[in-house]
């Protein structure tokens, strides 16, 4: 594992409230439902956070308020010091770039009348990396990156496999050169197989790049082969967080453990490491 030096992104109180609307008030018009409340986290250089969580617990909404897709109501983040919250404009703009996202559904998040090579050209253009005005090799270098051949380049979504596709949207988040990645889900709707190698891939790009990674899951027996900590959330907050291999040995909370209870018993031994 690399050696954890420094902090990259800080989350502090986040919360974030939804209000029902349309209908009649006796049938829930109007309530709010906090989807994330007060939390707080860190992540360093070099370290993958998993964030686990059944369905409805906030977690995709809070990597969503991270990166502002869905703006939070209250709380701050800090992305090596600088306010996330507080940016506009081309602030913003850049801050994104440096704080990427990678989705559950690639071929969702990839356009069909795009060729794999030309999407992950336009990040790099958008933003203005170096090396893009060198398209082929732009492209050749992020390919090869995620495990790609070269001849992908020219290919369109629909002629890819899910896993290559993940590989794809991965290689085009890794376009915008980030600080951090969030992967939401990212090998959920994946064969067991290919789940494995996506995640020798996320653990690879840690080490090589020093990537502060986010791994979203509801799966603990995932977020255990590669997560340096686990942060557990429950009712948009979480409820243990802790370095992996203690939260699966001695979990304190009792969400926590009826998780573990649940799931087939995640073995920190069998960690990609």
């Amino acid at each position: 594992m690399t050696e954890l030096n420094r902090t990259v992104l800080t989350v502090q109180h986040l919360t974030k409230d939804f209000v029902f609307r349309g209908g009649r008030a006796a049938c829930g018009a109007g309530r709010v439902h906090r989807a994330v409340d007060g939390v707080s986290l860190d992540i360093s250089e070099g370290e993958i956070l998993g964030l686990a969580g059944g369905s409805g617990s906030g977690k995709s909404t809070l990597s969503r308020c991270i990166i502002r897709l869905v703006e939070p109501d209250s709380g701050r983040v800090f992305l090596r010091g600088e306010d996330v919250r507080a940016a506009k404009g081309s602030d913003l703009r850049a801050l994104r770039r440096r704080i990427q996202m990678v989705f559950q559904d690639p071929y969702a998040s990839l356009d069909p009348r795009m060729t794999v090579g030309a999407a992950i050209l336009e990040v790099g253009r958008v933003h203005k990396m170096p090396g893009s005005s060198d398209p082929n090799s732009f492209v050749a270098t992020l390919l090869d990156r995620v495990h790609l051949h070269r001849s992908m380049a020219s290919r369109r979504p629909s002629e890819l496999s899910g896993g290559q596709r993940q590989r794809v949207a991965i290689a085009r988040a890794l376009a915008a050169d980030p600080d951090v990645l969030i992967a939401d889900e990212a090998v959920s709707a994946l064969d067991v197989s290919v789940q494995a190698q996506l995640l020798n891939l996320f653990v690879d790009l840690r080490d090589e790049l020093g990537l502060a990674i986010l791994f979203v899951s509801h799966q603990l027996a995932v977020l255990a082969q590669i997560s340096d900590r686990i942060a557990v959330m429950n009712a948009g907050r979480i409820v243990e967080l802790a370095d992996t291999a203690s939260l699966l040995s001695s979990p304190e909370h009792e969400y926590v453990r009826a998780l573990l209870a649940a799931h087939p018993h995640p073995d920190p031994r069998q960690r990609i490491l």
